[in-house]
């Protein structure tokens, strides 16, 4: 499932190390560049290295130089990024990040929460409000495809790449040498002797692949309003008032093309390390869309909600641009040794080659068809059931992600390493994302499965939305909440596969037989049980893409322990188990709904991490130790 109602805001963080092309030109706004084309020698004089938050799943919580273990008491020598270890200072740069990243997430889901409560407060769960989240599938499948997934593993890698050729181009040759690219090619001098500067390889990519996106997604989001009416009949043949969706649709077309754009520019800021900007579109998004539900809504009543979408989306591009413009100036940068790039632009840019993007499109459309289906199945029940599936959906998912934030921020470290061949490395930091995002997935897990029925009446329980609904969606987010971990680990899962521009087809495979189980299980339990037997079929079929996922990263692309992930992951589900359980029996004690959740709040985290503990669940004892650590000795 997708989210695109939450995000992050706009910051800064104090600067380390910057990029070649950013030398001479500060930029205000984003993060800094790390670099790791530096010499250790180089690197050492900047900065000291940082151990890793978390030791990698099968490690004790107490070796190397993870979190109370020896090697956090001194400094030692800084890992030689040639033999697969970290940049010095980049596991610090990586942490702040994260944590700037998942604040500014936690105030766009914040946002997306009073979005969604503006729907809910002027149209409940009616036939209005299940028209709009049909045309909404539009800009869901639309953030799926062109910002969360689909852009991101075609780009960040791309970029990734063009980086990696730039700083090699920016090397200066050993005399006596004849030079080389990037990619390893002799360079015949004709470049150096002219004494001209060689073209940028960021640049040349930029040139290459944007115009190209920006008409194609053009003549996509006209297309889509002219078929909206096609479109509306296909997703909901059951919809009570077609024609108020096909007028939503239109609207929320527009974001065919400006989500295309945001997803490329925060493809290409990802990749120089700029994270803040990118975690701010959805900020600016919820911001649009409240803003016209509110103004509007007594004059084009869910119709203003629509339009609203449109006026975000614009919103997000705007987000970006001055960093954008920052990071790639008008003026061609000069390289200190110039190369014949001649056709670099072309292999390093995957939207030319439907090798490399047809894997990526087939995935990214399988994972989001889920929706489809669902919506599909739910448009046949009574009015309101696509309300309540979406109400449940936004809400569980927050969690997810949160935790895939980790994991948007290391996944241009990923690609770095792979596109400097440092499988070693690759494989360290995927243990590592997969270790802490399933800890974070997991304990939101049980917050949910414990106080369901809480959060939502707390969040949506007034104006249209009344007490049947309350209970209605709280059951399915219960339900929902069985495939958290499943949609986590396919967010961060796939992150590694597409990290090269070689094509791979096995995370499409993996979805497509995710999405058959979905729909299975979707037919044979919709008309028995209702919006529970859709959740039920969405959770069994992201579980399935997930195992697979898990089992064939290790054998195809960074060779990961996949049997210690799955015990590891295996200790946390028995934690979240626990908590859920004592959040469900004293979540009654309290009858208001407010102060039963702050209890839950306290309660819920508590008891997953005695559990943990119990367990001896590697994540958990690290964790602590940290905090341990930083509480006493003060750092």
């Amino acid at each position: 499932m997708s989210e695109t109602g939450t995000g992050t805001g706009a910051g800064a963080l104090p600067q380390t190390e910057a990029l070649p092309q950013t030398e001479a030109l500060p930029q205000a706004g984003a993060l800094p560049q790390a670099e790791e084309a530096l010499p250790p020698s180089e690197a050492l004089a900047h900065t000291e290295p940082a151990p890793p938050l978390l030791p990698a799943p099968g490690q004790p919580p107490g070796s190397g130089s993870g979190p109370g273990g020896r090697g956090t008491t001194a400094v030692g020598p800084a890992p030689d990024p040639a033999d697969g270890g970290e940049a010095p200072g980049l596991g610090s740069f990586l942490a702040r990040a994260a944590a700037a990243t998942a604040v500014l997430t936690v105030l766009g889901a914040a946002l997306g929460l009073v979005r969604d409560q503006a729907i809910a407060r002027y149209f409940g769960a009616s036939d209005a409000s299940d028209a709009f989240l049909i045309a909404w599938t539009v800009p869901e499948m639309a953030a799926t495809l062109l910002i969360e997934d689909g852009m991101a593993l075609l780009l960040v890698p791309a970029f990734s790449l063009a980086l990696t050729r730039r700083a090699a181009d920016q090397a200066p040759a050993e005399p006596g040498t004849r030079s080389a690219g990037a990619t390893g090619e002799p360079d015949d001098g004709k470049a150096e002797a002219t004494g001209e500067p060689g073209p940028d390889p960021v640049r040349e990519l930029v040139a290459v692949t944007l115009p190209r996106l920006c008409l194609l997604l053009t003549a996509g989001a006209a297309l889509l309003m002219v078929g909206a009416p096609w479109v509306v009949g296909v997703l909901a043949p059951g919809l009570a008032d077609p024609g108020l969706a096909v007028d939503c649709t239109r609207l929320t077309a527009v974001t065919v093309l400006t989500f295309g754009i945001t997803g490329y520019f925060s493809a290409a800021l990802r990749a120089h390390r700029s994270f803040l900007p990118p975690a701010g579109v959805y900020v600016a998004y919820n911001i649009g869309i409240i803003g016209m539900t509110l103004a509007l809504h007594s004059v084009w009543g869910v119709r203003a909600a629509a339009a609203g979408v449109a006026v975000g989306s614009l919103l997000m591009i705007l987000t970006q641009l001055p960093t954008f413009l920052r990071l790639l100036p008008l003026a061609r940068p000069r390289l200190r040794r110039p190369v014949r790039l001649g056709r670099r632009a072309v292999r390093t840019a995957p939207l030319l080659g439907m090798t490399v993007l047809a894997p990526i499109v087939l995935f990214v459309v399988s994972r989001q068809s889920q929706v489809l289906v669902e919506r599909f199945l739910a448009s046949t029940l009574p009015a309101g059931a696509i309300s309540h599936l979406n109400y449940a959906q936004k809400v569980a998912q927050m969690p997810m992600v949160l935790s895939l934030m980790i994991c948007t921020v290391t996944f241009p470290v990923v690609a770095r390493a792979m596109a400097d061949g440092q499988r070693e490395k690759a494989r360290r930091r995927v243990e590592r994302d997969l270790a802490l995002a399933g800890m974070v997935v997991l304990l939101g897990t049980a917050v949910v499965l414990g106080y369901a029925p809480q959060i939502i009446e707390v969040l949506f329980q007034r104006g249209a939305f009344d007490v049947s609904d309350t209970e209605a969606t709280a059951q399915v987010m219960r339900v929902y909440a069985a495939g958290l971990l499943g949609h986590c680990l396919v967010g961060a899962l796939s992150r590694p596969f597409f990290s090269s521009t070689r094509p791979t087809w096995f995370p499409a495979f993996a979805m497509g037989t995710g999405l058959l189980v979905t729909m299975g299980a979707g037919y044979a339990l919709t008309y028995r049980f209702g919006v529970d037997g859709i959740a039920t079929a969405n959770a069994l079929g992201i579980s399935t893409t997930a195992l697979l996922l898990l089992m064939g990263l290790g054998t195809r692309v960074v060779p990961i322990r996949a049997r210690a992930v799955a015990v590891s992951l295996g200790r946390l589900t028995g934690a979240a188990l626990v908590a859920g359980a004592a959040g469900w029996a004293a979540a009654p004690v309290l009858p208001d709904a407010a102060l039963s959740l702050a209890a839950g709040c306290v309660l819920v985290p508590a008891v997953f991490f005695l559990t943990g503990l119990a367990l001896r669940s590697p994540e958990v004892v690290s964790l602590l130790a940290l905090i341990r650590r930083r509480f006493t000795d003060g750092r």
